[in-house]
């Protein structure tokens, strides 16, 4: 094993907690999975492997028009930890509605078409392909995503839980536009990070739970390595061509949803992917585990049962309104 300086461990966990706003010391999970926890060195640089492939089919959805892919099933919100859900939709437009939401954050990535976005907050504009909204619902808010007449857009969103001190946050938009983001350039290389960092490339973007999300794209046989703190929870989503992603080497193809290894320690983690016999494109997200009690009922994200009959009662009465509170 390679091992890294302190200063290092504290760069990749730091950022997090600058951007989250915690106190760092809150940005490290005990929480073991798949590896043990080697005492000695809290500065280990783990080499991250394959835990587990999944290949989720295409389900009718909403509407026979609407067609879904369930990347990451919500019910097992433990074993995600901070995430909730991942959905990948191909829909037309008529098959959403106006829908609330509290507790939770919404990550919508565009793949293809084009999706019109509005809320009672009054923010409202297109997510076009490769872009990202990130909204905080935190204490409520009530919006709907359209893809215009006539166009099928074909999308990706993420459910990424808030902490407990977070649920009733003011709701907030982040618009990601690709173009306008930090890119890390390594040889066959490209990685755009629209949360966390990779390398000297750091987003502003903000989070109330600590999330790395990356754009990769390598060259046929390209190859990097990305450093991420050894606790978070991680996977990657295999978008277009094939490659080898972990210690192992782990043979990847596109629609491939691929989760790794991680470890209690309090160090950092390393995960190589390498572009295989076609040019590679991956979205890898990694996430601090909140270990938290999680009661979802559809749109409501809370701790307990009574916060979620709490939302309820909040919705009905128009609190989830700017002019509600």
């Amino acid at each position: 094993m390679l091992v890294v300086s302190a200063e290092t461990a504290d760069r990749c966990l730091g950022l997090q907690a600058e951007l989250s706003g915690l106190d760092c010391n809150e940005c490290v999970s005990p929480l073991a999975i798949n590896v043990p926890k080697d005492n000695a060195m809290n500065a280990t640089l783990f080499q991250r492997s394959v835990a587990r492939i999944d290949r989720p089919v295409v389900q009718m959805g909403m509407t026979p028009e609407h067609r879904v892919r369930p990347l990451i099933p919500s019910g097992d919100a433990r074993a995600t930890d901070p995430f909730l859900l991942l959905m990948e939709d191909w829909f037309p437009r008529g098959v959403f509605d106006r829908h609330p939401h509290r507790g939770m954050e919404t990550v919508t990535y565009v793949i293809d078409g084009k999706l019109n976005h509005y809320d009672n907050y009054g923010n409202k504009g297109s997510i076009l392909p490769g872009n990202v909204q990130w909204m905080t619902a935190g204490r409520g808010i009530i919006h709907n995503e359209q893809p215009p007449a006539g166009v099928t857009v074909h999308s990706l969103q993420l459910w990424v839980n808030l902490p407990a001190a977070a649920k009733m946050v003011e709701p907030r938009t982040q618009n990601l536009v690709a173009a306008d983001l930090p890119l890390r350039h390594e040889q066959g290389a490209e990685i755009r990070v629209f949360s966390g960092m990779s390398g000297d490339a750091i987003a502003p973007t903000k989070n109330y739970t600590p999330v790395t999300m990356l754009e990769v794209r390598l060259e046929a046989g390209a190859r990097i390595r990305q450093e991420l703190p050894a606790d978070y929870n991680a996977f990657v989503v295999v978008l277009e061509g094939d490659g080898l992603i972990g210690r192992d080497q782990s043979p990847v193809h596109a629609g491939d949803v691929v989760w790794l290894t991680r470890t209690d320690d309090d160090g950092v983690s390393e995960v190589s992917i390498a572009g295989g016999t076609a040019p590679l494109r991956v979205l890898l997200f990694a996430g601090h585990p909140l270990r938290e009690p999680v009661v979802a009922r559809g749109p409501f994200v809370m701790n307990t049962e009574e916060q979620i009959r709490q939302a309820n009662i909040d919705y009905r009465d128009g609190r989830f309104e700017p002019s509600g509170r």
